[in-house]
């Protein structure tokens, strides 16, 4: 059977501003040291299991021309986009009609486009093992991350270490959303659990077969979107369509339900991965993706840095001098300077709530 893959590309990138804007967010900007943006590692790391011509891009209109510049080679009609944001259900759904419509049917690989992997060779097999699974039957199966510590911004998947079902993978027994601190603990000392990744692989037919039982109406409509394309009323009727469905995230509307222990048939499994998944989340991460410096620091551009360590400072065209500065995020672009201490870049999305508040949209 073929193998597609939908890479999810419509996110802003919050956590990443002033860099990540709505006109150039995260999933389009290179924070590796190989120059590669995000989109186009995630598209090259499924390489030796896809196609270009079978990958497919969900993302938005604003999005359109900057998806064709980074991906020169991937086909135009392969870039789907969404009229509205409507969360992870109705954008899988829409994927799984294109692929469906193209192929009849086929296995899809189902991946954020903003995500990093250290170990592509471990990643790819991971993949392999998840393409196996989904084959024999009406299965949903989802990539887990070994957990590394606990962590409460990642959702946990339960899963069953003792109903394995070849191939690498396991019963899904629930999903369960973050944790505190204390839970997060407990799930890792348990050995039973795993961070939800928002990796899935299934057949075209068995997601859509899913979103059939959970959303009706947005079953129905992904049919008649179905039905359209190829021809030239599509964008109107994917428009009118599109916009009417109820807003739902796939974990939420589909996998919590199907994983039911309820259920008395087991069609969700997931596969541990242990390849060095990075999920990006914020400034931070940049300690785990660039070298440091012999101050600790992770410095990029026009800057000087005196009696300062343990810094992430991205210069641009102006010189950056940091003096006596320890743990700080510091980020220059050409309209916008972003200086916060490491411990509160997780409330950088509350500068972009005031800058909306004010109607400052030349800042987002």
């Amino acid at each position: 059977m073929k193998t597609t893959a939908l890479i999810m590309a419509g996110g802003r990138g919050e956590r990443f501003w002033p860099k990540s804007r709505r006109k150039l967010p995260k999933q389009f900007l290179s924070l590796t040291e190989d120059g590669r943006t995000m989109i186009q590692l995630t598209v090259a790391r499924i390489s030796p299991l896809v196609a270009i011509e079978d990958v497919f891009i969900a993302t938005n209109e604003s999005y359109k021309k900057l998806v064709r510049e980074q991906l020169p080679d991937l086909p135009e009609q392969n870039i789907l986009c969404e009229p509205v944001s409507k969360n992870t259900a109705p954008c899988i759904g829409l994927g799984a009609a294109h692929v469906q419509k193209k192929y009849g049917d086929a296995i899809m690989l189902v991946l954020p486009s903003d995500h990093l992997i250290k170990n592509n060779s471990l990643f790819v097999q991971a993949l392999k093992n998840a393409i196996a699974v989904a084959e024999q039957g009406e299965n949903l199966v989802t990539i887990g991350i070994t957990p590394e510590h606990p962590e409460t911004g990642y959702g946990y998947i339960k899963f069953d270490s003792e109903k394995s079902v070849g191939d690498g993978a396991f019963c899904v027994e629930r999903f369960v959303e973050k944790p505190n601190l204390e839970k997060a603990k407990e799930y890792i000392d348990s050995g039973e659990y795993l961070w939800n990744s928002g990796m899935f692989i299934w057949k075209a037919s068995t997601i859509l077969n899913r979103i059939e039982e959970f959303l009706g109406e947005t079953h129905s409509g992904l049919m008649k979107i179905k039905s359209a394309i190829g021809s030239d009323g599509y964008e109107k009727i994917l428009c009118e369509i599109f916009s009417a469905f109820s807003s739902e995230s796939i974990d939420y509307a589909v996998m919590e339900k199907a994983a039911n222990p309820s259920s008395q048939k087991k069609t969700v499994f997931t596969i541990p991965g242990a390849f060095g998944w990075d999920d990006v989340g914020s400034w931070l991460a940049l300690e785990r993706l660039r070298r440091t410096d012999e101050s600790g620091s992770v410095i990029e551009g026009n800057v000087i840095a005196v009696d300062s360590g343990e810094n992430i400072i991205q210069g641009g065209k102006k010189l950056i001098a940091a003096v006596g500065v320890k743990n700080f995020v510091i980020v220059d672009t050409e309209d916008a300077i972003l200086i916060c201490q490491k411990e509160s870049a997780g409330k950088i999305k509350e500068v972009l709530e005031r800058l909306r508040e004010a109607k400052r949209e030349e800042y987002l």
